[in-house]
């Protein structure tokens, strides 16, 4: 099973979150951001579009999540290094890892990154 992890900032667009996940390698088969991000009409849109279901991940489990990359600024609001590492690990599960760095779009308002489990 592969997520993507989604983060971004708040006049991010679909094209923002796009291009994030194209950079970082796309073909998930679902998507997991904050549970505070979650309910913002760009990420519903992206998931519609792409017809994925959506995680919604708790701080909690967010705060649970080893990421490659660090933003101080990140952490103090969310706990984790990275919301986009964090969400698709925590989504994918026990197990899963990242397959590389977050992405980050063009226009810098939005990253993503993509975990995958391998199922036994």
């Amino acid at each position: 099973m592969r997520v993507a992890g989604l983060g971004f900032r708040g006049r991010a667009t679909l094209l923002s979150l796009k291009d994030a996940l194209a950079r970082a390698g796309g073909g998930a088969q679902a998507l997991a951001t904050a549970e505070e991000k979650a309910g913002a009409e760009v990420m519903q849109a992206l998931a519609r579009e792409l017809g994925l279901p959506l995680h919604a991940i708790p701080r909690a489990a967010l705060e649970r999540q080893a990421t490659l990359t660090r933003s101080a600024r990140v952490a103090a609001k969310f706990g984790t290094g990275s919301v986009a590492e964090a969400a698709a690990l925590a989504a994918a599960g026990p197990g899963s890892r990242l397959l590389g760095p977050r992405s980050i779009s063009g226009d810098g308002l939005a990253t993503a990154a993509i975990a995958e489990r391998k199922d036994p």
